[in-house]
């Protein structure tokens, strides 16, 4: 069996860089407020927004993702090959685990993750904020019913797990997107470098 390339356990030697975990319920505008900080933040290296693979065709809307088998992606975390992996709403994703690179050279490494990943992710990351992007239920449905993807059942779904989890802690710090993408983003970005 191939070495893993992700570690179970913190590296006491891993250093500086910080990573930025972006959680909250599905149209909370996480995918939205994170393109947006990626614009504004384009020319500072210290900034990285690595793509997820996702077991999710290319072309099926959403963000910009490797899109990866669902055997490959078995396998892929059966190796290490994910920082952090999970599986959500029928799909796998997964964090590869070459942001090791950008922490060790003390970037912060922003990443959309399931909010089902946060106690795994303090023992393993030293330096972690966790960003809680959260909205009204009220906007949360309009989201998710304006974007098309998903039945009204799914829709449904995503709504009764909206409060499902509690996310406190260190490093947790909330982003309330209640408004235009204008003002979310200039929250998150605001959140992510103070």
């Amino acid at each position: 069996m191939p070495t893993p390339l992700w570690k179970n356990t913190p590296d006491p030697a891993m250093p500086k860089g910080k990573l930025a975990l972006v959680v909250g319920p599905s149209g909370a505008g996480k995918d939205t407020l994170i393109a947006g900080a990626r614009a504004q933040l384009a020319g500072d290296t210290n900034f990285v927004f690595p793509r997820r693979e996702i077991t999710r065709p290319a072309d099926a809307g959403g963000e910009d993702h490797i899109p990866v088998s669902r055997e490959s992606f078995a396998q892929r975390r059966a190796d290490g090959a994910y920082a952090l992996a999970w599986e959500a709403h029928g799909l796998g994703y997964g964090v590869p685990a070459g942001i090791a690179d950008d922490l060790a050279h003390g970037r912060t490494v922003v990443v959309n993750v399931s909010r089902t990943v946060i106690p795994l992710a303090r023992t393993r990351f030293p330096h972690l904020q966790i960003m809680n992007v959260t909205a009204p239920v009220r906007i949360l449905a309009e989201r998710l019913a304006a974007r098309g993807r998903e039945s009204a059942d799914d829709v449904a779904k995503r709504i009764d797990r909206s409060d499902a989890f509690v996310i406190e802690g260190a490093g947790v710090v909330n982003v309330v997107n209640d408004g235009g993408p204008e003002q979310g983003i200039e929250r998150f970005v605001n959140a992510l470098i103070g």
